[in-house]
């Protein structure tokens, strides 16, 4: 089974570069399958893991950056693919 990992924080104002680097440098204890960033508008950035582990298993996951470069709580979210219909 494949399970997504999804990682996603809003940098404070102007500071969207800073984060997007702090993510790039941080490491996973295990490599995953694939790891794709993204970033947004508002200086907003998304990781999204992909392993081949059940939805319920401990993996990895990215740390929280310092309280001072984010505006708010890292939001985190874990999905499972649906078979096309």
């Amino acid at each position: 089974m494949t399970v997504a990992l999804m990682w996603e924080a809003r940098a404070v104002a102007g500071r969207g570069e800073e984060l997007l680097a702090w993510v790039r440098a941080q490491d996973l204890a295990v490599r995953p399958l694939r790891r794709e960033t993204f970033r947004a508008p508002q200086d907003r950035v998304l990781v999204i893991t992909w392993w081949d582990a059940p939805y319920d298993a401990d993996l990895p996951e990215l740390p929280d950056p310092d309280g001072e470069l984010v505006t708010r709580t890292v939001h985190r979210w874990r999905f499972e693919p649906v078979a096309e219909g």
